[in-house]
């Protein structure tokens, strides 16, 4: 743990507790304190409310109105056949929202591939129906000012569907999708209609969705209700109309995250998904995302559902796809790390989704097709750095509140667009607000850590202040909800204590008869309940009593349950497996397991322990943590070299392990209550996270996750 200490500063480690950002009791008024608290709290519960109400009432998603879309919408004449418009208010909207310039598009972002496809739609509907010259002649004079930008601006910027729409490109775009294809299977191009000619509409028809529209694309329904005078394109294109006219937290809104995944599993297909349901077109962006919350909140889904964007060894968003784009690839390779064994596809995905982001990051080329956001290339990359099995919630949301764009990330399709329902500035406060909630109450507990550090002289049987802070990281870091203090804190001491044992246990100065004499008095103190001073030899005894009375205490007060009995029980096993040298597996990890568990107020019952699914998440996770020790010692013995740059640490069996267990806790079963089993997971990716970072990486990732507010 040397090398620690050149990234956490000596004030850290060695007095927490008196930097001003740490509450000390004895130095804070406590009225004053309870003040603030009381204060942040019901900011914190406002910002939790609003977005509650927000989510409840997300209905198909919320965008920004399109321009370019609602000009087309504008120019469908009136079904009846009078001279007029069958969407007035379309028009309106056009008039009300010209920008001073005279174009039409995103006020804070110029792309002038956006600007100048929106002024050309909307001073196309302008003329058409003969109104309002003054703004469509200015929206001509922008045209003719600015279409010579279009030259310089940057491909991967490109709008969807551009090339066909107005760009000398269509030709190039048409010669990859056959036209026979075009009609009969749904395709991009469905996307553009309005750009195509020589359709046959007949054909065209059958590839609605059954709400009505062509892949969601207004302008393209809008282009087909004009030519076809369709029932169900018009009752989509009004549907939309009256709906524009009416105008790290997630654990605060697990019934509507609920919710919403419920949503999306309910149009999951054998294709996989699109932004709009029943599309009968997916892409690889949603599909990918779709695929990965899914499994890891329990839905049964396959990944079979990516082989369609495989084509020969790469992958596309989908078919025919000209400008491939990080992000898509980005969310490919986070699905691809959700694996069970033998998904051959989530593999090929991996390598290649990975290998296309490192050229990306070498070449330093990280725009975009579907997204401008400043902070891509810093996601992107610390997403690299940090596999799925090696990321700590807590580190992970910490990087993820510094690289969230909110408000500032606009989004491409036809033109480009807003979405409040994603990219809101109220999600950013909530979690920076309770990111510094949940830290304070952290270096609170730090604090008491330290008091049970010198108080039990732990400096005297080896164990540093750095050891008791990595300790107490990798608690926080996994269980960090302010309520869940007795689960951090008994995870905490506990690995100390676990190491302390093992020290006595395995040096050979301590004779067999010592251990014998040691592993006595624990099981006598257990049972009869009295307790003498004895030698310093014995002192790890007294603190492992004296610790486990405290997490029974501390647990009995929190959930109203006993679990006395249980820790001892569990702690005696391990100490007589230690005596006798019968940890195969490092049943340190099992025993971990069960402290968390028990402290944390779940039903572990005897039964369950020995039920053969929970033997068998047990043994697994042993097994796992051990291979990753041994992993991690080798790589301290090498002075810390390993594969810089890999998507994971480079022993197959360590990866196909761990694929098994991910298996056993996300597939559903009623055996075994999943917040039990999701420990068994907790645990073996702490130990993957030690074995993958070395010890500079993660004094970064204290100092983050412990001292440093947002």
């Amino acid at each position: 743990m040397h090398n620690l200490n050149r990234h956490i500063h000596d004030k850290h480690l060695t007095n927490v507790a008196s930097q001003d950002r740490v509450i000390n009791p004895s130095q804070v008024c406590e009225k004053d304190v309870l003040e603030e608290e009381a204060f942040k709290a019901n900011v914190i519960q406002d910002q939790i409310e609003y977005i509650r109400e927000m989510l409840g009432t997300i209905g198909e998603g919320r965008i920004n109105v399109s321009p370019y879309d609602t000009a087309w919408v504008a120019l469908v004449p009136a079904l009846n056949g009078d001279d007029m418009p069958q969407f007035p208010d379309s028009l309106q909207w056009i008039a009300d929202h010209q920008l001073p310039d005279g174009s039409w598009g995103d006020e804070l972002v110029f792309l002038s591939y956006d600007r100048l496809l929106n002024t050309i739609a909307c001073v196309v509907a302008l003329r058409t129906w003969n109104i309002h010259h003054s703004k469509s002649e200015k929206g001509i004079t922008f045209i003719k000012e600015n279409i010579q930008k279009l030259q310089d601006e940057n491909e991967d910027h490109m709008p969807c569907g551009f090339e066909v729409e107005i760009y000398a490109a269509r030709d190039r775009k048409l010669k990859r999708i056959p036209k026979d294809l075009v009609h009969n299977v749904p395709t991009s191009l469905l996307y553009s209609l309005e750009g195509l000619k020589d359709l046959d509409w007949e054909k065209l028809l059958k590839l609605q969705t059954p709400l009505g529209s062509f892949l969601t694309s207004p302008a393209s329904t809008a282009f087909a209700l004009m030519q076809t005078k369709d029932e169900k394109c018009f009752r989509y294109l009004d549907d939309i109309v009256k709906e524009f006219q009416g105008g790290g937290i997630s654990r605060f809104f697990t019934t509507q995250i609920k919710d919403c995944l419920d949503h999306v599993y309910r149009y999951w297909s054998e294709d996989g998904i699109f932004g709009g349901r029943l599309a009968r077109f997916s892409d690889v962006d949603d599909t990918s995302m779709g695929f990965r919350f899914l499994r890891l909140h329990g839905y049964n889904v396959t990944p079979d559902v990516l082989k369609q964007f495989k084509n020969n060894d790469k992958f596309s968003c989908f078919a025919y796809q000209m400008i491939e784009s990080p992000t898509p690839i980005y969310n490919l390779y986070r699905a691809s790390q959700v694996q069970f064994p033998g998904e051959k596809i989530l593999e090929e995905a991996k390598e290649f989704s990975y290998s296309f982001l490192q050229e990306r990051l070498a070449s330093n080329k990280f725009l975009d097709k579907w997204v401008i956001s400043k902070n891509l290339p810093d996601e992107i990359r610390k997403g690299l750095e940090m596999p799925w099995y090696a990321s700590l919630p807590r580190v992970e949301a910490k990087y993820y509140i510094e690289h969230y764009g909110g408000e500032d990330d606009i989004w491409i399709s036809k033109t480009l667009y807003r979405m409040p329902d994603i990219s809101n500035n109220k999600y950013h406060e909530l979690a920076k607000l309770d990111f510094n909630r949940c830290q304070a109450q952290h270096q609170r507990e730090w604090y008491f850590l330290e008091e049970w550090y010198g108080n039990f002289k732990l400096q005297e049987l080896g164990i540093s202040k750095k050891d008791l802070l990595l300790a107490y990281f990798l608690a926080a870091a996994n269980i960090f909800e302010p309520e869940r203090s007795n689960v951090r804190l008994a995870w905490a001491r506990s690995q100390i204590i676990i190491r302390l044992m093992t020290f006595y246990f395995t040096r050979e100065s301590n004779t067999l008869e010592e251990r014998i004499d040691l592993l006595s008095k624990f099981r006598n103190f257990k049972c009869i309940g009295k307790r003498k001073s004895y030698k310093t030899g014995r002192r790890i005894l007294d603190i492992l009593l004296k610790t486990l009375d405290q997490h029974s205490v501390d647990t009995l007060q929190e959930h109203d349950k006993d679990i006395s009995h249980k820790l001892y029980c569990a702690w005696e096993t391990w100490l007589s497996k230690l005596n006798n040298e019968d940890l195969e597996y490092n049943d340190e990890a099992e025993l971990l397991v069960h402290t968390i568990n028990t402290c944390a107020g779940y039903m572990v019952s005897e039964d369950m322990l020995q039920h053969p699914e929970y033997k068998k998440f047990s043994k697994l996770t042993n097994k796992i943590c051990r291979q990753l020790k041994e992993y991690q010692n080798n790589k301290v013995h090498e002075m810390g070299n390993r594969d810089k740059g890999t998507h994971g640490i480079k022993y197959k069996e360590i990866e196909t392990d761990m694929q098994a267990l991910v298996q056993l806790v996300l597939e559903e079963t009623n055996e075994i209550d999943s917040n039990i089993k999701r420990t068994f997971l907790m645990l073996a990716k702490t130990c993957y996270y030690m074995a993958f970072f070395d010890q500079e990486t993660i004094g970064v990732h204290i100092s983050k996750v412990i001292f440093e507010s947002v």
